[in-house]
């Protein structure tokens, strides 16, 4: 399509997807990680940065159309880093001149009856939440200063190659699944929930970035309808050809576990979005770019191949 740069800080599953969406788009892309020496798609280039830093963010983001920000910190550190991170990208997104896109999830929202859509209110119901509401909310107030062209790309949890230890539908259901144990989950098995293949979360947001009319403004991602976990996991032994195997971990358990685990108490915060029915919606997304998400018995099937390749060469 062009030969803009697109600049891809986060080297995680979402951003190798990002990078390799716009390679298929004929972008040139340089992906953006602390460490740079992470595996990036044929094609990238390799970029070195802390984005928590000012100046490395923005010596990365030299040359940028677009920058993608999908990076963020570890999971249980999040109160002390994001803020320096969104700061750093959204100043060098500015010195540079490119448009920038920013991965975001639902936390905003708290808990929610009835479908979630780009109107849905704020209404955050936990410490991350209350961050992730904040965020986003400096995000397009700098855009409306005109200090930024930014646009938020929503999306639900998701799964797919890559996504392993720091998302929940990784190594604890398809990697479990695998080795012939049961998935472990959160919550309630039968509450609707929705996920995204992450290959249609990257490919929304090189959509959204390639166009500046698209700035300024939220946009839920394309996904798949909701599903029960039950049937989620079920997919996943049935491409196995498995009867399904499957616990859910009760929420006194949660609660113990929490007393003595960091992360278990950052997950212990976000259960209740795992035992309510979470309608995920993208009708504005559908409209403007076409729709066409990846059906969940193929991200499923796509998703296995991956973590049986990395397994056989660990």
């Amino acid at each position: 399509m062009s030969d803009d740069l697109h600049v891809v800080f986060g080297a995680g599953a979402l951003g190798h997807a990002i990078a390799e969406q716009a390679l298929a788009r004929g972008h040139r892309v340089r992906v953006v990680s602390r460490s740079g020496r992470g595996a990036v798609p044929k094609g990238a280039e390799v970029g070195r940065a802390d984005v928590t830093d000012a100046a490395a963010a923005l010596e990365a983001a030299r040359g940028a159309a677009v920058i993608h920000f999908s990076a963020a910190p570890p999971y249980t550190e999040w109160l002390e880093h994001y803020d320096a991170m969104q700061q750093s990208v959204v100043s060098a997104a500015a010195r540079v001149g490119a448009r920038l896109v920013t991965a975001e999830n639902v936390y905003p929202y708290g808990r929610v009856t009835g479908p979630m859509t780009e109107d849905t209110p704020f209404a955050p119901c936990s410490r991350k939440g209350e961050l992730r509401a904040r965020l986003n909310t400096a995000l397009l107030d700098a855009h409306r200063a005109g200090t930024v062209k930014v646009a938020l790309a929503r999306g639900p949890d998701y799964y797919g190659p890559r996504a392993g230890v720091t998302t929940n539908y990784g190594d604890q259901v398809f990697g479990r699944a695998l080795a012939g144990k049961a998935a472990n989950v959160f919550g309630d098995l039968d509450a609707r929930h929705t996920f995204i293949y992450v290959d249609d979360f990257a490919r929304g947001m090189v959509l959204v970035g390639e166009r500046d009319d698209a700035m300024g403004r939220t946009w839920h991602m394309p996904c798949a309808p909701a599903l029960t976990q039950r049937q989620m996991v079920g997919l996943v032994f049935k491409a196995l050809g498995r009867p399904p195997k499957v616990q859910a971990m009760p929420s006194l358990v949660l609660t113990v576990l929490a007393w003595f685990s960091p992360i278990m108490r950052e997950l212990r915060e976000m259960e209740y979005q795992w035992r309510m029915d979470y309608d995920f919606r993208h009708d504005q997304f559908d409209r403007t770019f076409g729709g066409d998400p990846t059906p969940h018995v193929q991200g499923v099937e796509r998703t296995l191949t991956w973590f049986r390749t990395a397994a056989a060469t660990s």
